[in-house]
């Protein structure tokens, strides 16, 4: 195997290449198991969830912000409830206030259709 082949003379090395794999898949695999990879968790709600319906929603956001996910809380309008989206509004701004402790908003609320969608991320 080819060391440095920018050298004069180039450096070469004789050594097993079967071992030499095997020992870059073990270090492959140790990086890998190390790393974490982000998760996008989804709390679906409604603009009339009522306040013991989302404290059991909450403490699930705040489990899964604590395992550094991230929270997406999207609000579903149906009917006539279009028409009161500040209800919506209210309820994400509640939800903003009750984890403000262990998260922070990565993307405001904003109306995509008959939805309310905001991100939350964890904070660190």
């Amino acid at each position: 195997m080819e060391v440095s082949p920018n050298a004069k003379p180039p450096v070469c090395r004789i050594m097993d290449y079967g071992k030499y794999k095997y020992e870059q898949s073990k270090k492959e695999k140790i990086s890998k198991k190390k790393q974490h990879t982000i998760v996008v968790k989804e709390l679906r709600l409604r603009p009339r969830t009522d306040d013991h319906d989302l404290e059991t929603k909450l403490r699930h956001a705040r489990k899964f912000l604590e395992q550094k996910n991230k929270v997406k809380i999207t609000i579903f309008f149906r009917g006539r409830e279009m028409a009161y989206r500040d209800f919506g509004t209210e309820l994400m701004e509640k939800v903003i206030h009750l984890l403000e402790d262990i998260a922070k908003v990565e993307s405001e609320p904003k109306m995509e259709g008959r939805r309310m969608i905001m991100v939350l991320t964890a904070k660190n």
